[in-house]
């Protein structure tokens, strides 16, 4: 799951990219308000992390500004603002969650959690499709009722797929999926993790759309 942090202190920044990258996300990071809207407009992005005091702007202002774009995607606000009145103005202005600074690493993963299956369409712990189960806090995933043990690219790009259920994906939405801003990995790797995956769970779960990309159908 790719994810935009919007976070302006240098050390939480660095060591939330390293924490939830380390737990399967992949983290873009930005310190500053302007640019985000267009951001999530050009890119692949399902979830973001904001901040509410920015050098450049307030979060509030630029969470109206990604809902009044169109921009659906969950937004969870991360800030020092602890106020009643404060988390109040952050679900009205169209944040789906509000955890407040400091915070231990476990809930903010375990809110993320249920982000993830909230894109994906569950609301069970785990996510099932047919005889494919996924727990998302042990990152383990069985297929009818065997373990499979996955990489962390191969679990990445699996969670990109089910939580885009039924949708075509390019192999460019793929790469931005799984690299972000970082340097992105050949089409052909790409093909290699889709192989590995259907070997290891299913050769007929990950359908090729001919000159279009790939889906997991519902």
């Amino acid at each position: 799951m790719r994810l935009l942090l919007v976070e302006d202190d240098q050390l939480l920044g660095e060591s939330m990219v390293t924490s939830l990258t380390r737990h399967g996300y992949t983290v873009d990071w930005v310190q500053l308000g302007e640019g985000v809207v267009t951001t999530l407009k050009n890119e692949n992005v399902m979830a973001v992390i904001l901040d509410l005091t920015l050098p450049d702007c307030d979060g509030l202002d630029l969470l109206r500004k990604i809902r009044k774009a169109g921009h659906s995607l969950p937004v969870l606000i991360l800030t020092a603002r602890d106020d009643i009145d404060d988390r109040v103005k952050g679900l009205d202005g169209g944040a789906d969650d509000y955890l407040t600074k400091p915070f231990a690493l476990a809930e903010l993963l375990a809110r993320l959690r249920v982000l993830v299956r909230r894109i994906s369409g569950n609301t069970e712990s785990d996510i099932e499709i047919g005889p494919l189960k996924i727990c998302l806090a042990n990152t383990q995933v069985s297929y009818n009722g065997k373990e499979v043990k996955l990489t962390n690219i191969e679990f990445k790009l699996l969670i990109t797929f089910v939580t885009k259920i039924g949708r075509v994906l390019s192999k460019e939405h793929l790469q931005q999926a799984l690299h972000g801003w970082d340097d992105m990995a050949s089409d052909n790797a790409i093909e290699v993790h889709i192989y590995n995956l259907r070997k290891k769970i299913d050769s007929n779960l990950i359908k090729n759309i001919r000159g279009v990309g790939y889906l997991i159908e519902k």
